[in-house]
């Protein structure tokens, strides 16, 4: 346990002086292989974390006050995202869900601690038959949730840290929006040649692409845990 109590420690401590402002401390958090593959391809279910790595995994979810996934996730794995393998509270429940896809038998709209919380740019049409709260927000220039007011709203909602554990495409959104204050990466002992858990930033040099520092590493089990600070270049720096 080791290694999840310094992981736990220097989470807190950054949470404690997130210098945020009126938005969530936000980390991204997930597995993947040595090749930087999240699953096969788009659509399936992989499991790559081992028993050690996956306890982390809930560990991390009790730290924080809110877990986002986006709906792709929802469709194919039917998470419930609580803390089942440690003690803790379970976070809230939040999920990107642009196109109001969610459906009202997925287990995290039966659960009975907490209604999950929909982010969308559509107003149901009638009475969404699930335990869920439907936030309706502004759209992106791709159509998609705006990132940057529905972390406001969230703030404005009482969640001060948000994990956010996939997939790709929302783990890439919140990188390209630079929105993702720390990283806690598994690193499962595999090759998949498969789906990766980032795809293109559509940065045009290696200065403007994000870093991780300090960046800190131990093996928990099989995996390697990363984790550390998120970096950007600003765009005012760049110039």
């Amino acid at each position: 346990m080791i290694v999840n109590q310094q992981i736990e420690r220097w989470l807190t401590a950054q949470q404690a002086f997130s210098d945020s402002a009126r938005r969530p401390f936000v980390t991204l958090s997930y597995a993947q292989s040595w090749d930087g593959s999240i699953t096969t391809r788009a659509g399936e279910t992989l499991g790559l974390s081992g028993n050690e790595s996956r306890r982390l995994t809930h560990q991390l979810r009790s730290l924080h006050d809110g877990i986002l996934v986006g709906i792709g996730t929802v469709l194919t794995d039917d998470p419930q995202l609580t803390v089942r393998e440690c003690s803790g509270k379970n976070p809230q429940p939040i999920v990107l869900d642009s196109q109001l896809r969610m459906p009202p038998t997925a287990r995290l709209c039966q659960r009975a601690d907490k209604d999950c919380w929909l982010l969308t740019r559509l107003k149901p049409d009638g009475e969404f038959d699930g335990n869920a709260e439907i936030i309706t927000l502004e759209g992106d220039d791709d159509g998609r949730v705006d990132l940057s007011e529905a972390l406001q709203r969230l703030w404005e909602k009482g969640i001060r840290t948000l994990m956010v554990e996939g997939g790709s495409q929302v783990i890439t959104a919140f990188l390209k929006a630079q929105l993702a204050d720390a990283l806690v990466l598994t690193i499962a002992p595999t090759l998949v040649g498969g789906y990766k858990g980032v795809g293109n930033l559509d940065l045009g040099c290696k200065s403007q692409l994000p870093q991780i520092r300090p960046l800190h590493s131990q093996m928990l089990g099989e995996d390697l845990i990363m984790w550390g600070n998120l970096q950007y270049q600003r765009e005012s720096a760049v110039a």
